[in-house]
């Protein structure tokens, strides 16, 4: 039998940022150490020519949430699947914002995660004729994609582009 569950009232929560394809063996190893934690997955569905696979995939690919005790918290590099740990500073709005990731999830249906644009974040068009172009966003509430401004001979020139389309820059 195991170790008794960790006392959590002195724990945190954390985003787990894992290295690439780790996530479900890094959910393995907090549910064996009997750490909370949610790592949220999609179904995804490939069509290949002869036949269809579904298979579940993080939604957050990299990402993995875990409450674990302070005392515990280096324990989760043990097994060499983290890049880093990033502590929460708001707890009570990161935990409502996961319960809405769950009920997003659990609602079944088709979700897509987007970069969040907000006014002047610098963009690449990684999509379509406009392909490579650099800009910065102008109007992130327009409903059929976003306004790209580009400062063309002082004057700005203004495109609208599906926000999966669009790359952010640092």
């Amino acid at each position: 039998m195991g170790p008794p569950p960790p006392d959590l009232a002195e724990s945190r929560w954390f985003v787990c940022h894992t290295k690439p394809r780790c996530e479900k063996k890094f959910a393995a190893l907090l549910a064996a150490e009997q750490l909370p934690h949610y790592l949220p997955l999609v179904t995804s569905v490939r069509r290949y020519a002869q036949q269809t696979k579904k298979f579940t995939k993080p939604l957050f690919p990299g990402y993995v949430f875990a409450q674990a005790p302070l005392a515990r918290k280096a324990r989760l590099y043990q097994q060499d699947l983290l890049a880093r740990v990033i502590p929460v500073d708001d707890e009570t709005r990161f935990l409502r914002q996961l319960d809405d990731v769950k009920a997003i999830v659990a609602s079944g249906y088709e979700l897509t995660v987007l970069p969040l644009l907000t006014r002047g974040r610098r963009v690449r068009v990684t999509g379509g004729p406009l392909h490579g172009l650099e800009g910065y966003i102008d109007d992130s509430s327009n409903s059929q994609g976003v306004v790209l401004s580009v400062d063309v001979l002082q004057q700005g020139l203004h495109v609208r582009l599906p926000a999966e389309n669009l790359q952010i820059l640092p």
